[in-house]
């Protein structure tokens, strides 16, 4: 994810790093050349001579103006709902811990409360990972116990392997008299809580767009914009390419971001940083509990957070 200042206009006007022109700029170029070959031939292939006007591009462009904004509502929306799942993922996570901490017979954080942080805080790493498609052995590794990282990396839904053994530690601390059965059904409520973002996390990973949806639409962007010098050349003259490029960027990036958007869970520059989210609810965890926190890691840019 992406974080800057917005607030200077002149700057956004220019700025590079954080928008999608480096990745759709090879796509300007060829349309730039596109458009200054049809400017040199009059619009003519073979001889022939294309006839085309600007007027079904006028009528042709609204249309295609309004199939993206559906593409990018239902892209924005897609963002905005794991945003939302991770935003819960904090507030139910700390709601445990705080609950391990100072709801049971425990005089203070002691090495079984301590455990249950641990085992919340692997429960975010391995979320992420599986949702990136990642290793989660390292963080299993510094986090957990041998034997049961070893188990847990085994497992193909290791977020959910992690919720049974947070299920069990509380079973196991009713069993010793530590909790009471009302603070036992507290606990079983968040980590139903639990389950709903692991399940929907899962359904916005697993359910994309439609493929032949953005099919479509990725088809029509570019044949718009490789026809639109053909129409625009006589009116316009040697201004065409200029034109062509400024309405190729317009479209083509608004494509581009989409497809970044509808992964909101990717590796993209605009998808959530949900490393830093993790870093977030750890070290928020640790210092509950009392713990030392970990060195904040390197971000991959000045403005990308990942």
């Amino acid at each position: 994810m992406i974080i800057r200042d917005k607030s200077n206009w002149w700057r956004l006007l220019f700025v590079w790093h954080g928008s999608v022109l480096p990745q759709i700029l090879p796509r300007l170029g060829v349309l730039f050349g596109l458009s200054v070959g049809v400017v040199l031939l009059h619009g003519q292939v073979l001889h022939y001579k294309v006839p085309l006007t600007a007027a079904p591009f006028t009528l042709f462009g609204v249309t295609l103006a309004i199939f993206l904004g559906f593409y990018n509502n239902a892209s924005y929306d897609r963002f905005w709902e794991g945003r939302k799942l991770w935003g819960a993922l904090l507030n139910t996570t700390r709601s445990l811990a705080r609950q391990a901490l100072t709801l049971g017979a425990y005089p203070q954080p002691t090495e079984a409360s301590v455990h249950f942080v641990r085992l919340l805080i692997a429960f975010t790493y391995t979320l992420k990972h599986q949702l990136r498609h990642t290793d989660a052995a390292p963080d299993l590794a510094r986090l957990l116990p041998a034997p049961l990282a070893q188990a847990v990396q085994a497992a193909t839904y290791q977020p959910l392997r992690l919720l049974l053994e947070m299920g069990r530690w509380v079973q196991q601390a009713r069993e010793n008299a530590q909790l009471d059965t009302t603070t036992q059904l507290a606990f079983d409520h968040n980590f139903n809580q639990l389950s709903d973002i692991v399940g929907g996390c899962e359904r916005l990973a697993g359910t994309p767009i439609p493929y032949t949806y953005s099919v479509i639409l990725h088809r029509t962007v570019y044949l718009y914009c490789f026809l639109l010098p053909f129409g625009l050349v006589d009116s316009l003259g040697w201004l065409t390419p200029l034109i062509v490029v400024f309405v190729g960027y317009t479209f083509m990036a608004l494509d581009a971001i989409m497809r970044e958007l509808e992964e909101p869970f990717g590796l993209g520059a605009n998808s959530l940083a949900l490393n830093a989210m993790s870093y977030m609810i750890e070290t928020t965890l640790l210092e509950l509990a009392g713990e030392s926190l970990p060195a904040q890691p390197l971000r991959p840019g000045r403005y990308l957070f990942d």
